[in-house]
């Protein structure tokens, strides 16, 4: 395949990647006792497969703008890859596996490997090993194929001082942000084939630049019986003025979502402001590690969206406080609401502006899952349990 059908993401003639949209179809299904089984990611996938009229095709007909899943991490499945592969998986809770699309140059692969262990060793935790994702290329578009990056998993071991899982989770953050940044600045990804969809204890993003119903044959582990979850978020995108990527299909690591965040220039503007002054317990000077908080490049507005909600959660706010922060409902004198809640509201907006116009934003921290939809902000939330 030429060159030129490689997608160019940077400002070009009347493109400017500040002005991307899209209008996609979201899905979530939840076990709401938070019952494991393989059947949730079965009825997930069919879920996405009818949502495939909400996804864009380009010129080939095989090629669409992007699918992807998000669900619970199947610890079963995963035990048993890591013992073939020669490593020891740790109980549940003391690993994350990070997804990573990576270049395919060999050379470029290991030096960005390379970093990985760094950071993941800089930050007193163990890189157990590496996993190449088993996929089926002749399942998707040519011209997805043309630009699809090689796709592995790494493995990171909790170290034993590790007191607590949110702990954890805030030392895989820190990581992955240095990671990210030290790649960016190496000069390795000049064809925007890095990026690490999830990095984490409890969840697992699988997505690329494909239709909605080529998901399921294009990941083998998505077969497997083994790979069991409470809940499911799907994704089929449709990108407006935009040029699709491996990278900006969702699920991100936390959201999915439908429609245009319209104030995201603010958004991303009082963000940086508020940047100089953030001060973290937990952190302490590690709070540095994470700025910029939205990522720098190109990106869409949703994945902007899941660089706040992140910080959010960094701070110890549950997910239902920190999306009702982000996309709060009207709550002006005029509107009949509980007075409490409208406290919180009237509290909560001196901290964060809304971010506003979604139609459908559905969150999860891997524990539990949230979806805030149309104007009103109506919320409802899925509890699962991740034993």
């Amino acid at each position: 395949m030429s060159e030129r059908y490689i997608p160019n993401l940077t400002k070009q003639g009347l493109y400017d990647p500040r002005f991307e949209h899209d209008a996609c179809g979201v899905g979530l299904v939840a076990n709401i006792k938070g019952v494991k089984s393989h059947d949730i990611l079965r009825q997930g996938l069919e879920i996405l497969c009818n949502l495939e009229h909400r996804g864009a095709k380009g010129a080939d007909p095989e090629t669409g703008d992007g699918a992807g899943v998000l669900i619970q991490m199947p610890h079963e499945f995963f035990g048993k890859e890591t013992e073939r592969l020669g490593f020891e998986r740790p109980q549940p809770g003391h690993y994350a596996v990070g997804m990573a699309f990576l270049p395919h140059d060999e050379a470029k692969q290991r030096e960005v490997e390379g970093i990985v262990r760094r950071f993941v060793e800089q930050e007193g935790q163990t890189l157990l090993g590496w996993r190449d994702v088993p996929i089926s290329p002749d399942e998707i578009g040519e011209l997805a194929v043309a630009v699809m990056p090689a796709i592995r998993q790494f493995f990171v071991g909790r170290s034993a001082d590790m007191e607590s899982d949110f702990d954890f989770d805030l030392k895989l953050l820190v990581i992955r942000r240095q990671i990210e940044d030290a790649v960016a600045e190496s000069g390795l990804d000049e064809r925007g084939d890095f990026y690490i969809c999830s990095l984490s204890a409890n969840k697992i993003v699988y997505k690329g630049l494909i239709v909605a119903t080529q998901l399921q044959n294009f990941y083998h582990d998505l077969a497997d019986e083994k790979v069991v979850t409470a809940f499911a978020l799907v994704h089929s995108r449709f990108s407006t003025n935009t040029l699709g990527t491996w990278k900006l299909a969702h699920p991100y690591r936390m959201v999915i979502h439908n429609g245009e965040i319209n104030t995201l220039r603010g958004n991303i503007n009082w963000m940086t402001a508020r940047e100089g002054i953030f001060e973290s317990d937990a952190l302490g000077d590690d709070v540095k590690k994470l700025l910029p908080i939205i990522t720098k490049g190109v990106q869409s507005d949703t994945a902007s969206f899941d660089n706040a909600l992140e910080l959010l959660l960094a701070t110890g706010r549950s997910l239902p406080h920190a999306l009702m922060m982000m996309i709060p409902e009207a709550w002006g004198d005029h509107l009949p609401m509980d007075q409490g809640k409208k406290d919180f509201y009237e509290y909560h907006s001196c901290l964060m502006e809304p971010w506003d116009g979604p139609a459908l934003m559905v969150g999860t921290d891997g524990v539990k899952s949230m979806r805030c939809a149309g104007q009103e902000r109506s919320a409802s939330m899925s509890l699962s349990r991740n034993d």
